[in-house]
């Protein structure tokens, strides 16, 4: 990513923080949960890679070509999986939108003429419909996020494992959200 550092390292710590918890959610004892689970994380670390702040490190020109193609099989295997399911089409969204982004990447002359973390910007209508996605996206998770916690109600901390408590599971998927969008906002 390129522009100021704070906010790219807030922005890796962000997906950072969520790519290991959805690394420990693979430990659920639910196979669906497993699987959704290990996408999530394979985004999460994918995105805090690409949001580390140029100034520390450029990765090669080939590096971006090969997050795309790593992000291409995962938008093949999230379209295979949204055929049994609505929740895979935003995991389909959102590889898409990694692909997106690093075919842009990859194409994009840096200042120093070098390919990569320069300041790239794809077709803007691409990159604004990918935006007022995850923007309508985060607004309808936390809208769906505030009445989970309040269904709780008690304290339920022992009674469903943590890797298996639904709340968390949406707030992973809105943090990775606020900072996809966060992403093509910096573009």
């Amino acid at each position: 990513m390129h522009g100021s550092a704070s906010p790219g390292w807030l922005l890796f710590a962000l997906c950072a923080v969520t790519g290991a918890y959805c690394l420990l959610r693979t430990r659920s004892a639910v196979e669906e949960q497993r699987r959704t689970a290990s996408a999530e994380a394979l985004m999460g670390f994918g995105m805090a890679a690409m949001a580390v702040p140029a100034a520390v490190m450029a990765p090669p020109h080939w590096a971006w070509g090969a997050w795309a193609a790593v992000f291409g099989v995962a938008t093949v295997r999230a379209g295979w999986a949204a055929r049994s399911g609505g929740h895979h089409l935003h995991h389909l969204v959102g590889t898409g939108a990694m692909v997106y982004m690093a075919a842009v990447m990859s194409l994009a002359p840096s200042a120093s003429g070098h390919h990569g973390h320069g300041a790239a910007a794809g077709p803007p209508a691409v990159t604004g419909l990918l935006a007022l996605y995850f923007a309508g996206y985060v607004l309808w998770s936390g809208a769906r996020l505030v009445p989970a916690a309040a269904a709780l109600g008690g304290d339920t901390r022992g009674a469903v494992p943590w890797r298996d408590r639904v709340e968390l599971a949406h707030a992973c998927r809105l943090s990775m959200a606020m900072g996809m969008l966060a992403m093509l906002l910096m573009r």
